[in-house]
């Protein structure tokens, strides 16, 4: 059950078991409990079991919005916010220690005309940041995105994702990607398409948020077909170059990987 659900930081308690949507009016900052966000977001459901806003930022293109799409549930009841340009899209999932729910703001594209507004980053409890493993400057822009969101966002939990693996044509190769091992964060390869790895992420951080390295997933969420296949053979074997560079000195840049 939903009390089974305990939290390492109690600071985040009041937040979690009582889960507010936060976003920008003109001039002030609104926080909206479940009890009145019908009003907000229509027809948005009210829930009684721990709720988390995971913001997922990231260049344009880098396909957040796939990803998202990919739990047909959350797609189905995701509601739009102009104040701020985003959609917010309610993703479940059940684990062991019972139900819990992930608020996933998406930007609607608003970050390919500059950097987003505070509003879209204030009272995020999780983070997600993606590149594509097919734009070399996607990840370069990593370190951004990071900063941004630490600016706000002091103390969350963040996974890094590289997209797109699927595509044959990687310019960032497994190897390649060390910005994780600096500042501490948990990297997955993912292939948003072909629904590879698509849960690693939410699992990471209800385990963080929760405290608990043993909280697993007991049924999986209905996902869309895939529409891409992806060679496992390939990605096994960069799953496995990951592993080893974790053994190997950092660069001193991360532009000195690209060498």
């Amino acid at each position: 059950s939903p009390s089974n659900f305990s939290f390492k930081n109690p600071s985040l308690l009041s937040i979690s078991l009582s889960p507010l949507i936060s976003f920008l009016r003109p001039h002030r900052l609104i926080s909206l409990s479940l009890d009145s966000l019908n009003m907000a977001l229509p027809n948005q459901q009210t829930v009684n079991y721990p709720s988390f806003k995971l913001v997922i930022v990231g260049d344009g293109g880098t396909g957040k919005t796939t990803f998202v799409k990919r739990h047909l549930t959350g797609e189905f009841e995701k509601k739009y916010e102009p104040t701020i340009g985003v959609e917010v899209h309610p993703l479940d999932f059940f684990t062991n220690c019972g139900q819990i729910r992930f608020y996933c703001w998406d930007t609607a594209g608003q970050e390919k005309f500059g950097g987003l507004r505070d509003g879209y980053y204030i009272h995020g409890q999780c983070a997600i940041i993606m590149f594509d493993v097919t734009a070399r400057l996607t990840y370069k822009n990593v370190p951004t995105w990071h900063r941004d969101l630490c600016r706000v966002c002091e103390n969350i939990p963040i996974v890094l994702c590289g997209n797109k693996v699927d595509v044959k044509n990687r310019q960032v190769k497994a190897k390649q990607v060390t910005f994780h091992r600096k500042k501490n964060l948990q990297y997955y390869e993912i292939s948003a398409k072909s629904n590879y790895n698509f849960e690693k992420p939410f699992l990471y951080l209800a385990r963080k948020l929760a405290g608990d390295p043993n909280l697993h997933f007991v049924e999986s969420p209905a996902l869309a077909p895939p529409e891409v296949n992806i060679d496992i053979a390939e990605q096994q074997k960069n799953e496995a170059v990951l592993l080893e560079a974790m053994n190997q000195p950092l660069p001193d840049d991360d532009d000195d990987a690209f060498e």
